[in-house]
């Protein structure tokens, strides 16, 4: 007993996950999909290149202070091993007391610079904070401005395969005014060259076609081109036969006046 209810959960469980499943499949159906490659707009845009330079200067700084450190490590460690047999007691101490407060001040450094939280994360959050957010309001201008609901950033979230007519990087490069002639260039190629994509281009030319030759109307001929060469200009044909060629009507003469057979009447005596 209790065996069948639980097969009869699990069966129930099972189709309402098979229903969940097509009700998500549907509903990504329905969306627009595009990615963008942030790294690779990053690496081309001017303000994150003098970022990025100014935050290497930064970092060759501190790394030339740590070698500082370094260097005076060192010195102090090959003068007491020089003059271990030499010095007393009393300054083989102060030495010692020295190398290790060097050595921390030289661990405090390097922990303050390029530790979690340093000096390195929060200068590099102030630099970057402006760019990131030029970065995703172009984003957002492009998918709008072409009605994608998502847009992925591979730079985070690597994909396994995608179309790259779906690649929104080239269009976010050019709304921040990054020159992306070559990119594009590529992306066409890479494009040009997906099966599926040629494909789809044949169906959309055989669907337009079809489309274009239903709606087509036939022409309709001019006057002119109604009335065959050989009858115009009052023209015949010369194939007809006789008794069809139609014939002018014959021009009706007046019939002559009667003959005027009334008596002049006598002239009128005048009495005198």
């Amino acid at each position: 007993m209790v065996d069948r209810l639980v097969d009869r959960l699990l069966s129930v469980r099972g189709v309402l996950l098979l229903l969940c499943g097509m009700a998500a499949l549907s509903v990504a159906q329905a969306q627009k999909i595009g990615y963008v490659s942030t790294e690779t707009i990053r690496k081309k845009y001017v303000p994150s290149m003098q970022a990025e330079e100014r935050l290497k200067q930064l970092v060759d700084g501190w790394k030339t202070e740590l070698e500082q450190f370094r260097r005076d490590i060192d010195d102090l460690e090959l003068e007491m091993k020089k003059n271990r047999l030499i010095w007393g007691d009393s300054e083989r101490d102060q030495k010692q007391r020295e190398l290790d407060d060097r050595k921390r001040q030289r661990d405090k450094f390097a922990r303050d610079k390029f530790e979690p939280g340093g000096e390195y994360d929060r200068t590099t959050e102030e630099l970057y904070k402006e760019i990131w957010e030029k970065i995703h309001l172009g984003i957002q201008k492009v998918a709008a401005a072409d009605g994608y609901d998502i847009v992925w950033d591979k730079s985070a979230q690597p994909l396994v395969y995608v179309n790259a007519k779906y690649d929104l990087t080239v269009k976010v490069m050019q709304e921040l005014g990054i020159d992306a002639d070559e990119l594009e260039r590529k992306q066409k190629e890479v494009i040009d060259a997906d099966p599926r994509n040629l494909k789809q281009q044949e169906t959309r030319t055989r669907r337009s076609r079809r489309r274009s030759t239903a709606r087509e109307p036939e022409p309709t001929p001019s006057p002119d081109e109604a009335v065959p060469p050989s009858m115009r200009e009052g023209q015949l044909p010369s194939n007809l036969p006789p008794a069809v060629i139609p014939m002018e009507p014959p021009t009706e003469v007046p019939p002559p006046l009667p003959a005027d057979t009334t008596q002049p009447a006598p002239p009128e005596e005048i009495p005198r």
